[in-house]
């Protein structure tokens, strides 16, 4: 039996958590979701309890026995220990007091265990006066969510790191493969598909650059501002060195912010990480769309690539095969895009002094994090590394397209080039032969002049246009 100020309640006789744990489990069957989904979560929230432990033993509140058994419980838990105990749903009341709660008092019991005492033994270990010290859930739980977005944002950066070089390396085997550039789905200039890869790999990375930026700004913390920022019940020497030895036991730059009273209100950076967020979700499920388009078919779309066959497609259609691994990243797309406003509704619904919204705010980002490294991953490994180019099917469409008039105009004018192409479509012949027939160019030129490769980078200046010159009559 545990007791607090609302009662008393029975708790299992193995769990490692205590009443207020407890009245959260009962209390809040929410999303299903504990807390414990998120492990870097539970790392942080261990790190900040065994900081604080340290910090409040140097400055004489704390005293050796009890900082070295809470300090050993906090770094079982860094080594991903006793998370089964972490019960409480992500999304609850009470700005998070639920989840600090949970961890003072997984560790205040592993604590005693250390000691040799009983669980629940709390007048010689207490979860709040003891594991609790210098400390308020309005300092601990928004930090905890900072050192998480950093751990996890540090796993996201990696992930796109692995989707950046596979981009990369495909852009290098598809180097020499010419094709047709499209703009508004409509046939536009030729390039290669080399070069369609590395744009790609340019988007991501300067999403891994912003993602850095916005990892600076969540670095900042009110640890040590307790209840409101004005540090209540800790000492004035708490704050710095708190945050000193996080860092320490964290192995993260992490930052004391320099108004505490603004950090423990202010939701600005969440707002601007999620903003990073929903823009890298952007530019995966763009470049999703541009590899569903560029393999469609096989045989009655554009078919200018091949994507990996990773699943039998239908149930009724024999021999289909989807492009599965794009849609699933299209689909994490949309979910951290969602998120996003989420997001952006729990920072504005702060009021006064503390923003109690912290808990949904938290559980999507820490979602969309999630999703996009894993959504990362999968394109990277079970996509992009095993594309492969259709290159008689992109020669096919370069030679096809009516695009290549755009070479025609620095010759023979705007107007002419768009009466070769027009004529062209409606003969249903190639521009080079409308162009053969309406210019009467000797084929040597005409190859030279409409050569695909030769429109992939700057060419010598060509004769300069003139309106009333032979050169760019057409006879029309």
């Amino acid at each position: 039996m545990e007791s607090d100020c609302l009662g008393s309640l029975p708790v299992p006789e193995d769990a490692l958590y205590g009443i207020q744990t407890l009245r959260a489990i009962h209390n809040y069957h929410i999303t299903g979701v504990r807390i414990s989904h998120y492990p870097e979560f539970i790392k942080a929230l261990a790190a900040i309890k065994k900081a604080a432990a340290l910090a409040n033993n140097r400055l004489g509140l704390l005293d050796d026995e009890r900082t070295q058994a809470i300090a050993w419980a906090c770094d079982q838990l860094l080594a991903g220990k006793h998370r089964a105990h972490f019960r409480v749903d992500v999304i609850q009341g009470g700005a998070g007091t639920s989840s600090n709660m949970n961890a003072n008092e997984v560790i205040a019991n592993l604590a005693l265990e250390r000691l040799g005492r009983p669980r629940g033994d709390y007048a010689h270990l207490h979860p709040n006066n003891h594991v609790n010290l210098s400390q308020s859930t309005n300092d601990v739980y928004p930090t905890a969510i900072r050192l998480a977005l950093v751990f996890m944002g540090l796993n996201l950066h990696k992930a796109m790191g692995r989707l950046t070089r596979a981009l990369e390396d495909r852009a290098r085997c598809f180097a020499d493969v010419i094709k047709i550039g499209r703009t508004q789905l409509q046939d536009a200039v030729p390039m290669t598909l080399g070069q369609e890869f590395h744009a790609w790999a340019i988007m991501v990375g300067e999403d891994r650059q912003r993602l850095v930026e916005a990892l600076d700004l969540v670095r900042e913390v009110n640890l040590g501002g307790t209840a409101i920022g004005t540090g209540i019940n800790a000492p004035d020497d708490y704050p710095a060195l708190a945050v000193k030895l996080l860092c320490e036991v964290s192995g993260q730059k992490m930052i004391l912010a320099e108004n505490l009273v603004e950090a423990t209100q202010d939701a600005g950076a969440y707002v601007q990480f999620s903003g990073v967020l929903k823009r890298t979700a952007v530019k995966l499920s763009k470049i999703c769309n541009d590899l569903r388009l560029l393999s469609s078919g096989p045989r009655c779309g554009l078919g200018e690539i091949k994507l990996p066959e990773m699943a039998p497609g239908s149930s009724i259609m024999p021999g289909k095969v989807n492009p599965v691994i794009p849609e699933v990243v299209n689909q994490i797309a949309f979910q951290v895009i969602g998120s996003d406003l989420t997001v952006t509704l729990a920072a504005e619904a702060g009021q006064l002094e503390l923003n109690a919204m912290e808990p949904v705010l938290a559980h999507n980002l820490f979602g969309s994090l999630m999703l996009l490294k894993r959504g990362c991953l999968t394109l990277a490994d079970k996509c992009i590394s095993g594309i492969e180019a259709d290159e008689a099917r992109c020669r096919a469409f370069v030679e096809q397209s009516l695009g290549l008039a755009t070479a025609l105009v620095p010759h023979v004018g705007y107007e002419s080039a768009s009466h070769i192409a027009r004529a062209a479509l409606h003969k249903g012949v190639s521009v080079a032969e409308a162009a053969a027939e309406m210019l009467g160019w000797s084929a040597e030129r005409l190859a030279e002049v409409l050569d695909p490769r030769q429109m992939l980078a700057p060419l010598p200046s060509p004769r300069p246009y003139s309106p009333d010159g032979e050169e760019n009559s057409c006879g029309i």
